[in-house]
């Protein structure tokens, strides 16, 4: 009997993104669906932008947290269509970025405040940053470094 999709949501939501781990792959919103064909489960992803170099490595994880969990037939399937947006992060997703340094990404342009001590004295360094997906900015006030996650 094959697992409740219910449960498997819950173990993709332990699965974290390579690139931001402090995050799952679930709070970043790239799990589109999750189907079982027969006994074969099939997870839909949608990358973060065409090229992302860890896609494969997303993949991978997926199906060795499934193997782990006794599931021996995984799918991955890239949706491509919608592109993924940062609106599709979690709330949950966005205040785990933003108590790990990363500023959360807004409509606006650019980080609401330092995520760091909270000041919203910020400026822009760089347009990239440690990743494709995410801009390097600095506080004014307490003078520190900090990510911006790229509205997308």
């Amino acid at each position: 009997m094959n697992p409740d999709i219910a449960q498997v949501w819950e173990w993709l939501d332990q699965v974290p993104d390579p690139e931001i781990p402090v995050i799952s792959i679930v709070d970043l919103g790239i799990v589109r669906g999750v189907v079982w064909d027969g006994d074969t489960l099939e997870v839909a992803v949608t990358p973060t932008y065409s090229g992302c170099p860890a896609t494969s490595i997303i993949s991978f994880d997926i199906e060795t947290a499934m193997i782990d969990r006794g599931i021996k037939n995984t799918r991955i399937k890239t949706q491509l269509a919608p592109p993924w947006t940062t609106d599709w992060l979690s709330d949950k997703g966005r205040a785990k970025l933003e108590e790990h340094g990363i500023a959360p990404p807004r409509t606006t342009g650019g980080p609401e405040r330092c995520p760091l001590c909270k000041s919203e004295n910020v400026t822009r360094i760089s347009q990239f940053g440690s990743t494709p997906c995410k801009a390097q900015w600095r506080c004014t006030d307490c003078l520190e470094p900090f990510d911006y996650f790229k509205c997308i």
